[in-house]
């Protein structure tokens, strides 16, 4: 029997994979994705009986037809009669126009009516009630349609209304906003254990528990919470278009990420559609079979979570590439946790397959053992075969992209005002601040002032991927924009509003709640060690999330195997990333965005990561014997934490060259990057983020002279105690030790 993909079958037979896969399902044929293999005459019975039955095919969606639907509402509008008064006012007063949203003004009231009564009138016509709408999520996917109208019961009781708090307010703003005296909310602070002055900002879980204190019913509202988000209803159907879907590669390194992407550029540029490629902007768009895709061609890994971590729902699909010759790596299962983590759907892309050795088998069977079952398997993860230095396959790629994300029925409205997300930014010395937005909703243009988090700016210039300059970009296409007054965050949400003057006062309102945040999250971190049996106890989680570093393959291997065997009857702990190396950033906005603890073993955390950590209020635990971590995991979760060793970092300092001394031994020459070096301070030797040695100094000079300590910035020399193995770009880090009592407060 012949066999052929549900999208070739839909071709075929003039209708969408969505239509034909809702046949093959009542037929009872096994199909799972457009681009499944099913037998073809099954698929014509299962058509045929489709029509059959009077199943009409649904009517093309708004956001591919939006000029047929505008042109079938306006006929509808005009030539069905018009329905008497009382049955209008009925129709009308079972479906109230809901509010419109602060961009949809009046005349979003007046198109929303224009629709019912034209669904009115179509009731007229056909008879029955009008066909039910999907509503929207934001991001332009469209839920599935109900099923069938929820049955009419008595009103449920209204609840009253949880009071806002800010995370990151003072004890005054949380005394202002329950109601009660500030002199009342120190006061309670103290018999909890916390001493706070007036102005002093409160941790959530303080604010929270003031509220319990006074059974007051209570909702912290975070800086992300508050960003501009579109109305899930604002947008009518007939006013959608299809936006391009937006696509992420990622991978191990060397297995052809940037080589596939440039194949794909210079397809492109061939076919005659885009011009010379002059300039990078972190983005870039394709056409293919009369459609675009767009691009991120970003640093992979850290700025997909960078993204993630801040609420940007950008990727449509991530593209995972694998190298036919060297299989799954350790940056091949980083990547898949991060896609997983992130809710993204997942193609694999099986590159190199020109290359002596290749064995495309040997990827599938090794990212089964992953949890990812190829679509020929009878799994649910499309595979493609590419080469980028042949250019095979490229085409077959994207066409598996249009057809994973056609079901999504990607739509935006390119009439509203213009929002959309931040890809990357830099500091032009010649242009200042230049920021690549990736315009989703609305029409960007020239002149527009935008706001972007804690920066605002007016539109001076546009520069689409190719550096051509632009007046207008709409949804799906990114541009270069010059106007901002400072670098953006990747991922901070991009909306144009009225004026400068709207656009200044919102970026200094995110500012100042962007600075209390962080001051609150300071005190306290989103997920400690600490605090878990505590939360497990009220059933606040279910589980710890963990993200695992080692040294080396063994040493993690060891220790998965040992975390296994703490109990967890309390609560599950699900390893969410483990690779070797040292602690980066990736990993703690990996943590910051799963809610994960870190630990690592015989590794420590670089300068980025240690800084993203603390501003993120991630918390990272670095230990060198393996007991240690699974006794603390067990500790923690039967609320048995004892007194423990606190290290206190001193300071750092980096090995700028080495020289041999015949009465002293190697000396390292050094310069204090952070804090200071001092003698009596314990010493540790990091190399690539990997613990070397840890001690104690044999001497510490500047110049000729033996010296206490040596501040920021200025060089020194030193020579560690019983130890000669120094390198150049070795770290040293000062610190020193203290025993805490742990609390579970």
């Amino acid at each position: 029997m012949a066999k052929k993909r549900v999208h070739e079958i839909a071709k075929a037979h003039d209708l969408s994979s969505k239509e034909v896969l809702a046949a093959l399902k009542a037929a009872g044929v096994d199909a799972k994705v457009a681009a499944s293999s099913v037998d073809e005459d099954a698929a014509a019975k299962a058509i045929s009986a489709s029509k059959g039955n009077g199943a009409k095919a649904p009517a093309p969606t708004a956001a591919k037809q939006p000029a047929a639907r505008k042109a079938a509402t306006a006929t509808a509008t005009a030539d069905a009669p018009k329905a008497p008064a009382p049955a209008a006012k009925a129709q009308t007063s079972t479906k109230p126009v809901p509010p419109a949203g602060p961009q949809g003004g009046a005349g979003g009231a007046k198109k929303r009516r224009v629709v019912i009564d034209s669904q009115a009138a179509r009731r007229d016509q056909m008879g029955g009630p009008p066909p039910q709408r999907p509503p929207r999520r934001r991001g332009g996917r469209r839920r599935r349609p109900l099923l069938e109208e929820p049955p009419m019961g008595p009103a449920p009781t209204i609840e009253p209304e949880a009071t806002k708090v800010n995370s990151g307010a003072t004890v005054r703003e949380v005394a202002e906003s329950l109601g009660l005296a500030p002199a009342e909310v120190i006061k309670k602070l103290m018999t909890m254990g916390e001493m706070a002055t007036l102005t002093q900002t409160l941790t959530d879980e303080s604010i929270r528990a003031i509220a319990d204190e006074y059974d007051r019913k209570l909702e912290i509202v975070s800086a992300a919470d508050e960003e501009p988000e579109e109305p899930e209803f604002s947008d009518a159907e007939e006013d959608l278009v299809d936006r391009p879907p937006v696509v992420t590669i990622m991978g191990h390194v060397d297995h052809g990420k940037t080589s596939l992407l440039d194949a794909i550029r210079q397809t492109e540029v061939a076919a005659g559609e885009a011009g010379g490629i002059t300039q990078h902007i972190g983005a870039y768009q394709v056409h293919h079979d009369g459609k675009s895709i767009t691009f991120l061609d970003t640093p992979g890994h850290a700025a997909f979570t960078a993204m993630r971590a801040r609420g940007a729902k950008v990727t449509d699909v991530a593209v995972v590439v694998v190298a036919a010759d060297d299989g799954v790596m350790p940056q091949t299962k980083e990547a898949i946790d991060h896609a997983r983590a992130a809710d993204v759907p997942m193609l694999i892309a099986v590159n190199k397959i020109d290359k002596e050795g290749a064995n495309p088998e040997k990827v599938r069977t090794e990212l089964a053992q992953e949890g990812i079952s190829p679509e020929e398997w009878g799994g649910d993860t499309v595979f493609v075969e590419v080469s980028a230095k042949t250019h095979e396959g490229l085409d077959n790629l994207l066409d598996m992209i249009l057809l994973v994300t056609e079901l999504e029925e990607l739509g935006a409205n390119p009439d509203a005002p213009a929002s959309g997300t931040v890809i990357e930014s830099q500091l032009d010395p010649g242009r200042g601040p230049v920021v690549t937005v990736l315009v989703q909703r609305g029409t960007l243009k020239v002149g527009d002032s935008l706001v972007a988090g804690p920066q605002w700016g007016r539109v001076r210039a546009m520069h689409d991927f190719t550096g051509e300059r632009v007046e207008a970009a709409g949804p799906g296409m990114p541009v270069e924009v010059l106007g901002f007054d400072g670098v953006s965050d990747a991922g901070e949400f991009v909306q144009a509003v009225e004026n400068d003057r709207r656009a200044r006062q919102l970026a200094q309102e995110r500012a100042n709640r962007l600075k209390t945040e962080a001051l609150a999250r300071r005190q306290a971190r989103k997920v400690s060690l600490d605090e878990v049996f505590a939360r497990v106890q009220e059933g606040e989680i279910k589980e710890l999330n963990i993200v695992l570093k080692a040294d080396v393959a063994g040493s993690l291997e060891a220790l998965q195997d040992e975390i296994a065997k703490v109990p967890q009857e309390r609560v599950a702990i699900n390893i969410i990333h483990s690779q070797t190396g040292g602690i980066n950033e990736s990993d703690v906005m990996l943590a910051s965005a799963s809610e994960a603890i870190i630990i690592g073993f015989n590794v420590r955390p670089l300068a980025d990561a240690r800084r993203a950590a603390e501003r993120e209020g991630v918390d990272i635990r670095t230990y060198s014997v393996i007991y240690k971590i699974t006794e603390d995991l067990r500790n923690a979760m039967e609320g048995l934490l004892e007194a423990v060793d606190v290290e206190e970092a001193v300071g750092e300092a980096e090995i700028k060259q080495t020289f041999k001394a015949s009465k002293v031994g190697r000396i390292a020459g050094c310069i204090v990057t952070e804090g200071k070096a001092t003698r009596t301070a314990s010493v540790r030797l990091v190399r690539e983020g990997t613990i070397v040695w840890t001690g104690k100094l044999g001497s510490l000079r500047r110049f000729k002279d033996n010296v206490q300590e040596v501040e920021e910035g200025q060089e020194c020399g030193v020579v560690l105690e019983g130890y000669a193995d120094v390198k150049e770009e070795d770290v040293l880090e000062f610190f020193q030790t203290k025993q805490v009592e742990q609390t579970l407060e």
